[in-house]
């Protein structure tokens, strides 16, 4: 059984206070929830303080995105010693928007995926296809590729502690979500990747996450699925009533 994962993306969101004040509303809401793991990713900038806030209430703290390096002549980086330092058990690599606007590269994603773990960091592993390579027929091929690259020389015990993220980059922020099958059969396919690339306990064992607007709204279809088994969630984890909605969704 793959515990549920639903991980809030902040991005570039949240000053110092409006964070506190998120944490302070959003943990009372979710106290009783221990079935699932809830995940979030501020900016750099307070992570330390909203791990304060987070002390005792059994949510997780995430980076956004971390370098390969522990330390070093690396102006602007945050390492994976250094997440862990502000109290991080996760990690988000491999973003769309990392590798939309910052030139990520399933070879960087690799670099990181291997400190992360090496650092004792949980990866949220994200992949996913653009508006026109879904509409080339490409998907398939778009998503092998980066998980052969981003796994490439990870061992299969690494594996299963990550978590991996499909967010089709044309629903990402859009408004616009992969149907309950669309998101189906891309985790279907991965799932498969994993079983090819290692063996199928791993890929049994190894949770996968969609993201791409999820909503209260449209949550429960998508966990409804047999391979979904959670969400990384963008704009609707800046609130804390509509973050708990999804976190629920079992009720």
């Amino acid at each position: 059984m793959r515990k549920p994962v639903i991980a809030g993306n902040w991005k570039l969101f949240k000053t110092s206070g409006e964070a506190v004040d998120f944490v302070t509303e959003l943990v009372p809401l979710v106290k009783d929830i221990i079935d699932v793991e809830i995940v979030i990713a501020p900016a750099f900038t307070v992570l330390a303080t909203v791990q304060k806030k987070l002390e005792g209430s059994g949510l997780h703290l995430a980076g956004q995105d971390c370098f390969w390096e522990n330390e070093g002549a690396y102006t602007g980086e945050v390492s994976p010693l250094m997440l862990s330092d502000a109290g991080c058990s996760h990690v988000i690599i491999g973003h769309s928007e990392r590798r939309l606007y910052f030139g990520e590269t399933d070879d960087t994603v690799n670099k990181k995926l291997k400190a992360a773990l090496k650092g004792g960091l949980t990866p949220i592993f994200c992949i996913g296809e653009t508006l026109e390579e879904r509409e080339a027929g490409d998907t398939f091929n778009v998503l092998r590729t980066q998980i052969a690259g981003g796994l490439k020389g990870i061992p299969a015990g690494n594996v299963n502690r990550m978590v991996i993220a499909y967010e089709p980059v044309w629903a990402i922020g859009t408004g616009k979500t992969a149907s309950d099958g669309q998101a189906q059969e891309a985790h279907k396919f991965m799932r498969g990747l994993l079983s090819e690339f290692y063996d199928w306990t791993i890929a049994e064992e190894t949770r996968i996450l969609y993201g791409g607007s999820v909503k209260p709204e449209n949550i429960k279809g998508l966990m409804a699925q047999p391979d979904i088994d959670g969400a990384l969630v963008g704009g609707a984890s800046l609130k804390a009533e509509s973050f708990a909605s999804i976190v629920r969704f079992k009720q």
